[in-house]
């Protein structure tokens, strides 16, 4: 049976309209207690509510020491309330108290949320919207092909999954900001925004159904709460096995990219998870890449092309697909790879007359699980990639010759036409060095 802790904190959700939105409850807790922590804003708003000679600590730009302000109020036997904005448990400090602390030793008391204030005011259903939090440090504007460190990433990937959206701002990351993500990223047609400014405060204001154009160009108060919602149909596309006629390719010359026989046996061969990390080393056209973008939604591809001419073919096809999940970088491989993360999976089109190298140094990277997988179409690149395979430890590798033939008219029948042979070579870790690799 579980014992009730005597004295816990309690985390108090308030809003900007102070006492009135607190339950008598709430109120009287306040009103008793002998430590409270705070942001500078809340205490200011609740200040007169304070008993006599309670201590005060405000959190902001200290939220690490409030762990230890509330052990410390315990160990004293006195009574603890942290005031927080809306409900505490989304995106709010208990989940962060309950990890430091432990979840007995609180005593949530959750208010509205000011995101389900905002769907209020403008009639919006949010129960199955996404709520994304951009209420962080300053994090720049978008730039399409960002990586996931930065800081409006999650946002980026939640508008090609969601059709509601639920964003906490800050601001620095503002509404207008957010309307030029939805720009860069081909979505401005796509979605509807509504701001809500200063809730429950005398300067409220909504503003609703603007467009991202319109939002992009305008300036709103330091407070406020960022709903989007689709008004175009959500797109539906082909994930896997995408025609090669669908992919922008170097003219007048044929044939460079990945083509779609090869291409659909390649990704397989990946073993690509929701969340893989995958390398797309000599991009090429990017069609590899690209369509494991669409196949690892939670991922991300890394993508690296030291041709300047296939580079820019590579980067108008990414600005074709619907995808946030894909960095395109220029550049001969191995340089610049050690500044990605370790991956899950790995595509060499091309080498750059690096092919050695790059092997051992991306079977180092690997991380346990994951599938090199190369393909070639000359027999001195096969012969080396081989022979460095061969020579390394704890590596199961396996070489596959895929010939494909397709149908041509002639006259008024069909005719098989063969594409040249391409050898798909794989290469994984032996089960005893992923073994090992773990146990480190």
């Amino acid at each position: 049976m579980e014992i009730q802790d005597p004295n816990p904190c309690r985390v108090i959700g308030v809003l900007d309209d102070g006492i009135a939105s607190l339950n008598q409850t709430a109120l009287a807790l306040l009103r008793s207690a002998d430590v409270i922590v705070g942001g500078t804003r809340t205490l200011a708003l609740l200040a007169p509510e304070f008993k006599p000679g309670a201590v005060r600590h405000d959190l902001t730009g200290k939220l690490k020491e409030v762990p230890e302000w509330v052990r410390a109020a315990r160990a004293d036997h006195l009574s603890c309330v942290v005031l927080a904005t809306g409900d505490p448990l989304c995106h709010g400090i208990a989940p962060y108290l309950a990890q430091h602390l432990c979840v007995q030793a609180l005593d949530i008391l959750p208010n509205l949320s000011t995101l389900q204030l905002a769907c209020a005011r403008i009639g919006l259903a949010w129960q199955d919207a996404r709520i994304v939090s951009v209420h962080a440090k300053d994090a720049g504007e978008w730039q399409r092909g960002s990586t996931p460190g930065y800081g409006l990433y999650a946002l980026a990937q939640a508008t090609r999954q969601h059709a509601r959206l639920l964003v906490l701002t800050s601001p620095d990351n503002s509404p207008d900001r957010i309307a030029r993500l939805l720009l860069a990223e081909g979505l401005g047609d796509d979605f509807l925004m509504a701001v809500a400014e200063n809730l429950l405060q005398p300067e409220e204001r909504v503003v609703a159904e603007l467009t991202p154009q319109q939002a992009s160009e305008m300036r709103f108060a330091a407070l406020n709460v960022v709903l989007l919602w689709r008004v175009t149909p959500t797109a539906r596309p082909v994930r896997f096995g995408l025609a090669d006629a669908q992919f922008v390719q170097r003219q007048p010359e044929k044939g460079l990219i990945t083509k779609q026989e090869v291409r659909a046996v390649s990704l397989a061969r990946l073993q690509l998870r929701a969340d893989s990390v995958v390398w797309d080393i000599g991009a090429g056209s990017g069609s590899v890449g690209l369509e494991a973008a669409r196949l690892c939604p939670q991922g991300h591809v890394y993508a690296t092309e030291k041709n300047e001419a296939d580079f820019a073919i590579a980067g108008q096809n990414h600005a074709n697909f619907g995808v946030s999940n894909y960095s395109l970088f220029l550049g001969k491989a191995p340089e610049g790879l050690d500044a990605w993360p370790d991956p899950d999976a790995v595509f060499v089109g091309g080498s750059g007359g690096e092919l050695a190298t790059l092997i051992g140094g991306v079977m180092s990277r690997l991380r346990p699980g994951g599938a090199l997988v190369m393909n070639f179409v000359t027999l001195e690149n096969l012969a080396t990639a081989t022979a460095t395979l061969q020579a390394l430890e704890g590596v199961d590798w396996d070489v596959l010759q895929l010939q494909a033939a397709r149908s041509k008219p002639i006259l008024h029948m069909h005719r098989m036409a063969a594409e040249n042979p391409v050898w798909i070579v794989c290469a994984r870790r032996a089960e005893a060095s992923i073994k090992e690799v773990g146990d480190e």
